[in-house]
């Protein structure tokens, strides 16, 4: 998994790590030379070379305006021609600037700056305007060269994250926009979440020797979902590999049911039970659904019930009914909008491992009585206030998909997909998904996270408009690949003595 931590966490690793150099006879300094070096490299790795090559350094007076200063007196000897620009009325790191004038470089005021980028005799920018303490935004002479980037099609490495851009937030402020990002000892939250985290380009973790406590996210990557997905063994049977019930659609909007069946069909679940009013339609398309009551490892309600008075009561009926099967239960879209109204009330639900709730920012806001702009300004903030106040694992959808566990500081962020999937339909089909894997077993934390990274997964590699049935139905092959590749680490589905009682 990628692992990105807090502002806070990183000042307090370099501050140890200074320490420790200081303590064994070494000088401070050292730390910000292993940075200087690493990008270096990454830069003379960016432009294929060295000699003959030019790099503008945009640098402040503090520590990221230093590595990269730094950095570019070791490029000097390596031939690149660099000029460095102040960004900021303080000017240029000290010891930075004297590092690159003393290797024969020179600085350039705001107008020849732009002269250069304009005329394209500039091959790589090299921001170190602003580091991990940025508020957001850009200001003065950093925003015209933003600018000016920006219009040239200028190729930018970051040092630690775009300026302009703030560490620990994903939102987006007037900064540059990076190709590539090498920062130190660990990512910075902004790197894994969306919008934001589109302006950084490749990211590259450069090891300086920091020892960090564990990690505030953890990014999934596509090993990590391999790993995550039940695979049926030799001795699995439907009812083994998992029974999921929906309670999803009505008249009004049938196919919310429809979309969340196909969903959990082609997840790989041994069973779909189809609880809800639009049956006709449901079997109609897969007749393989049964229509029958019966047990379920898991149930999944809400999707498409519409504007529903009766909510609370079949909310509360779900919770009696998997606390006494011991079953999970996952909440979506109408669901939701009955959670409130029991909070207080004391029918016994299932554990936060085996209660998943799949909100949007607009839903979170509304089971927080909140403004969707402040869940849209903090959403790590109002999913763990939801997490908690609900005893429940939360999956708060959108351009980054996050999970949040009640009692646990360490949020999980889905793989990443194209904005091609905010559409109407790709969240019920996500609680199909999702339902599907809480049935193989999964916890209620790697269904949201194995099921929102399926979907996005699937979506990035079949791109473009493609309706969200249709994503559905590449699910098994996608699926087949993931755990049939060389080296894959498989997880079994479900056992046959705990299937057996869910026998028919």
């Amino acid at each position: 998994m990628l692992v990105a931590h807090r502002v806070d966490h990183i000042r307090a690793a370099e501050e140890s790590e200074m320490a420790a150099l200081e303590a064994s006879g070494r000088p401070a300094g050292e730390l910000m030379q292993r940075a200087a070096a690493a990008l270096a490299t990454a830069v003379l790795d960016e432009l294929g070379g060295g000699y003959g090559r030019s790099v503008l350094v945009l640098a402040n007076s503090g520590g990221n305006g230093g590595d990269a200063l730094h950095a570019g007196a070791r490029l000097l000897r390596r031939g690149v021609a660099v000029r460095a620009c102040a960004t900021s009325s303080q000017g240029l790191h000290r010891g930075g600037a004297h590092a690159l004038l003393a290797a024969g470089g020179r600085t350039v005021e705001l107008g020849e700056a732009e002269a250069l980028l304009q005329a394209g005799r500039v091959d790589l920018v090299l921001d170190g305007a602003l580091g991990i303490g940025g508020r957001g935004g850009l200001t003065g002479t950093a925003s015209r060269l933003a600018e000016v980037c920006a219009r040239t099609g200028a190729r930018v490495l970051a040092v630690d994250l775009p300026s302009g851009l703030v560490a620990d937030s994903g939102a987006v402020h007037e900064s540059f926009t990076a190709t590539r990002t090498v920062t130190f000892g660990t990512r910075r939250l902004v790197h894994l979440q969306q919008p934001a985290a589109s302006r950084c380009g490749r990211v590259e973790v450069a090891d300086i020797g920091l020892r960090l406590p564990e990690p505030d996210l953890r990014g999934w990557e596509v090993a990590d979902l391999a790993a995550a997905l039940p695979v049926p063994g030799p001795t699995d049977h439907k009812y083994s590999r998992g029974v999921v019930g929906l309670d999803t659609g009505s008249a009004q909007y049938p196919g919310a049911a429809l979309l969340g069946v196909l969903g959990a069909v082609h997840t790989g679940v041994g069973m779909v039970r189809y609880l809800g009013s639009a049956a006709e339609t449901v079997t109609a398309r897969l007749p393989n659904v049964v229509t029958a009551a019966g047990r379920v490892q898991a149930l999944v309600l809400g999707s498409g019930w519409g504007a529903d008075e009766d909510g609370p009561r079949r909310l509360r009926e779900a919770f009696a009914r998997t606390h006494d099967e011991g079953s999970a239960l996952l909440l979506d879209a109408d669901a939701l909008a009955a959670l409130p109204a029991l909070v207080e009330d004391p029918t016994p639900r299932p554990a936060p491992d085996r209660l998943l709730l799949t909100p949007h920012a607009g839903e979170l806001a509304r089971l927080l009585d909140r403004d969707r702009d402040d869940v849209e300004t903090d959403p790590l903030g109002a999913a763990r206030e939801a997490a908690t106040r609900y005893g429940a694992t939360v999956l708060l959808k959108g351009a980054s998909q996050y999970v949040v566990r009640p009692g646990v500081d360490v949020v999980d962020v889905a793989l990443p997909g194209p904005a091609w999937t905010g559409q109407a339909g790709s969240g019920d089909v996500l609680a199909g998904i999702c339902g599907s894997l809480l049935a193989g077993g999964l916890p209620a934390g790697d269904a949201a996270a194995a099921g929102a990274s399926l979907q996005a997964l699937a979506a990035a590699r079949h791109p473009g408009p493609q309706p969200p049935q249709t994503l559905a139905e590449r699910l098994p092959e996608l699926v087949a690949g993931l755990t049939s590749a060389p080296g894959a680490t498989r997880r079994r589905a479900g056992t046959a003595e705990v299937g057996a009682q869910w026998g028919p």
